[in-house]
């Protein structure tokens, strides 16, 4: 068996470290701090399709991802006895004036053939699809049924119980890696790897976010006012995220979150009186490419990086597990081009 440590017990290194384990491999986890230290640990779990207009190799590939999920995630709950909050129930965004309403008639066409059949964008009346209480100035609404969410600590807490099932166990602390080694470190590892190679390949970016107390767990999600609003299985509604590049404190609120709190109040009557249950922030691993990176770290033989995933890294993990699989076990590469940490230096 191929003798794999995963270093860091976020989404991309638990991911990674269960496909290596279900494939046979023999694999340790090693994480500095706690399991969901970094923006794994947070409360939103927004896994949003990116819009379905001039398609690339990163669109096709966060497509392919999302529709790997609900398999993958089923597999992880049954073996491990824990539900990681997953559910592909769609997502609601309010259409603003007639030029909004045929951009989004027009996506729809294109998702037709995009999505292949799998999942549909339409544009529909306000009130047609169940769930909370929005208004729209057009009185027309796009609904899609490929995003999905994900209790992100869930997901952790599921993970955590799968690998156990395999005999994993998660070590803290400082702990020598063996064998080959990926690093999934998030944003320190973003910047120890750019302080190995010389050159800046990311930085994180803060997220401020919030957790209500309303219970729409079947309903879709609302993205309205740059807001994601995501019921959850638990009864809850978190509600997220800033994007700061420049921040003093990494893990606390601020004022900034009190305007998130105040719109999503005003934008949305169901959650305009719903207790507030937390306040979180965290940063979240930012690629300079803003694709995820996966590949081996130049100069290091037998070492590896999965890192960057920002705001899809739930939705790309699925699918950069299997890849991080099968570079690792077989030396197979089908990383697609762009995401390789040799493609980031290129483009310096």
């Amino acid at each position: 068996m191929a003798q794999i440590t995963v270093m860091g017990a976020g989404i991309f290194g638990l991911t990674a470290a269960w496909a290596m384990a279900r494939r046979g491999a023999s694999v340790r986890v090693i994480e500095a701090v706690r399991v969901g230290a970094g923006s794994s640990g947070g409360i939103v779990g927004a896994l949003a399709p990116h819009v379905p207009e001039q398609w690339n190799a990163k669109k096709a590939f966060q497509f392919d991802s999302l529709m790997m999920a609900e398999a993958f995630w089923r597999d992880v709950a049954q073996s491990g006895g824990r539900d990681p909050g997953y559910a592909r129930t769609g997502r609601v965004q309010p259409l603003a004036d007639e030029a909004a309403v045929a951009r989004a008639v027009e996506r729809g066409q294109n998702a037709q053939d995009l999505w292949q059949g799998l999942a549909v964008w339409n544009v529909v009346p306000v009130g047609s699809v169940p769930g909370m209480r929005l208004s729209s100035p057009t009185g027309l609404i796009i609904h899609d049924t490929l995003t999905a969410r994900m209790r992100p600590r869930g997901a952790a807490e599921a993970l955590v119980a799968a690998l156990a099932s395999k005999g994993v166990v998660v070590e803290r602390g400082a702990v020598a890696p063996e064998g080959r080694v990926l690093w999934a470190t998030g944003v320190q590892g973003l910047e120890a790897l750019g302080a190995d190679l010389g050159q800046a390949l990311g930085n994180g970016v803060k997220g401020q976010a919030a957790l209500f107390r309303a219970d729409f767990r079947d309903a879709p999600q609302l993205f309205a006012d740059a807001l994601h609003i995501i019921p959850h299985a638990d009864g809850t509604v978190a509600v997220g995220s800033t994007s700061e590049r420049d921040y003093n404190a990494p893990d606390t609120t601020d004022a900034q979150l009190d305007d998130l709190i105040a719109r999503t109040r005003a934008l949305c009557p169901d959650l305009a009186d719903a207790p507030l249950l937390e306040r979180w922030a965290g940063v979240r691993p930012r690629s300079r490419s803003r694709a995820p990176m996966l590949g081996e770290w130049p100069g290091r033989p037998g070492h590896y990086v999965l890192n960057g995933g920002f705001k899809i890294g739930f939705g790309m993990a699925p699918k950069l597990a299997e890849l991080a699989a099968d570079l690792l076990l077989d030396g197979e590469d089908g990383v697609p081009d762009g995401f390789r940490v040799a493609d980031s230096l290129k483009r310096q």
